[in-house]
């Protein structure tokens, strides 16, 4: 059988994407939580707040690593497997990631290690300083990454001159019409990742009767935090989808399962869409929704997928159902959200065991919602890799054989495998730590200096007897 190297490499990229994106959805997130418990321990003075800020830390320290050993590879594949993509994009993706490096990552080099190792050696001041400073870096990263993501969506600001791409405007080319909403959007999902991980954590430690003030009150933050964020991100969100109107007709049409541009279109909820037929099996629709919630107008016009050739319609089932996955969890945390603000009344959000055990498993839901979004973004631009400039095809690496990338798919698997296991081994080993043995006196001293984030962690992956 021979194989497709275009086909495998897609499945390399978006395996090695998908990997790595739900490190730093969470620890973007996580940064800016530590920072807010460091802030409140200076305010208040109240031990807890820095209980909270110690235990955390060291979950941060963990995912942390994973994700900077994860998304190393990430820009090797560029001229491994997409070298005329690198090659024709080079003078606007080479210094938008040259300039991650120098602004974000200097940036959390600096002061990630008085965050982690310099609690008890320079004034409290100035570790909740280096905190906000690591938050700080990773939004910056986040910055240029979207940036560069954008500009693949919606691009604007190059031209292209003999097969290779020249900055016109670097304004315009930063600032596309796409990357306001998309930035926006994942900033939400990194703060709605940290609050349901620490309010399902949290819940945890409750339900087990530890350090109950402490995680009492890291609970009723987190909720208050999930009470405003899930609605503002469904907010969001529908702005986002009204520029994908605008900017990326197809995704939108292969999102809702619409084939034919019509007024009036129906919502679909369950279909099994066939792109060979050009239709859907099974609807289960709701009359004249779609048009509305995309135009705000219930005779709305909705593109339909055959404006474009088939050859250049995205995979609709993939993109189709992926986008109700994360629609669908996006409704479940807001019903979550509203559930705790009911409980409150008597302060019964830590006391119902079905609310807690619930938001046990919800610390789950915005991985699986950033994952379902992100397959939304790529599959549903594809065949494109420069919307309506380049197709996937254009951009691979002309000499990359089938065999080459299957190889290279199934070390990424094996490797990224272990990695993925040893970082849950070691965040395991932290959680049933908890907040006890995150904050159990030790001495540093006899310990050899640490040199890797992981070390953060040394308190709660003591070798067990």
């Amino acid at each position: 059988m021979e194989l497709d190297p275009l086909i495998l490499s897609r499945i390399q990229f978006a395996f090695v994407v998908c990997f790595h994106a739900i490190f730093p959805v969470f620890t973007i997130g996580l940064a800016s939580t530590i920072a807010g418990f460091e802030t409140l321990h200076l305010k208040t003075g109240n031990p807890i707040w820095q209980k909270l800020s110690k235990f955390w830390i060291q979950v941060f320290a963990v995912v942390f690593g994973i994700g900077v050993v994860s998304g190393i590879v990430m820009s090797f594949q560029f001229g491994t497997n997409w070298s005329n993509f690198s090659y024709a994009t080079a003078n606007f993706l080479g210094p938008v990631l040259s300039y991650e490096v120098v602004t974000a990552f200097f940036l959390e080099a600096a002061f990630l290690g008085v965050l982690l190792f310099g609690r008890d050696k320079v004034p409290q001041g100035v570790h909740l300083f280096a905190a906000i400073m690591v938050a700080t870096g990773t939004f910056i990263s986040s910055f240029w990454i979207l940036a560069a993501n954008s500009l693949m969506q919606t691009p604007q600001g190059l031209e292209l001159i003999n097969g290779m791409y020249y900055v016109t405007s670097w304004s315009d080319s930063l600032f596309t019409p796409s990357f306001g909403y998309r930035f926006l959007h994942m900033a939400l999902a990194s703060f709605l990742t940290a609050s349901l991980v620490v309010a399902g954590v949290s819940a945890w430690f409750v339900l087990q009767k530890r350090e109950l003030e402490a995680n009492r009150k890291a609970l009723s933050v987190a909720l208050w935090f999930l009470l405003v964020l899930a609605p503002t991100q469904a907010v969001v969100g529908d702005f986002h989808g009204l520029n994908t109107l605008e900017h990326q007709p197809t995704k939108v049409a292969a999102m809702e399962g619409n084939w034919e541009t019509s007024k009036g279109v129906p919502l679909v909820l369950f279909a099994i869409p066939d792109k060979e037929a050009q239709t859907n099996h099974f609807e289960v629709k709701i009359p004249k929704l779609a048009s509305f919630v995309l135009t705000h107008d219930w005779d709305g016009e909705v593109p339909g997928l055959n404006e474009v050739p088939i050859e250049e319609q995205p995979p609709v089932f993939v993109v189709f159902w992926s986008f109700r996955v994360m629609v669908g969890l996006g409704f479940l945390m807001i019903g979550f959200a509203i559930w705790g603000l009911v409980l409150r009344v008597k302060n019964r959000y830590y006391q119902s065991p079905l609310f807690l055990n619930g938001l046990r498993l919800m610390s789950l839901s915005p991985f699986l919602a950033v994952l379902a979004g992100w397959v939304v973004t790529e599959s549903g631009r594809a065949p494109w890799l420069i919307y309506g400039q380049m197709t996937h095809a254009q951009g691979l690496t002309p000499s990359l054989t089938g065999g080459m990338a299957l190889f290279t798919l199934i070390g990424y698997i094996v490797v990224y495998s272990l990695v993925f296991s040893a970082g849950i081994y070691y965040l395991l080993k932290v959680f049933r730590g908890g907040l006890e043995k995150a904050n159990a006196p030790h001495e540093m001293e006899e310990i050899e200096r640490p040199m890797r984030p992981f070390s953060a962690a040394h308190v709660a992956i003591d070798e067990e007897a």
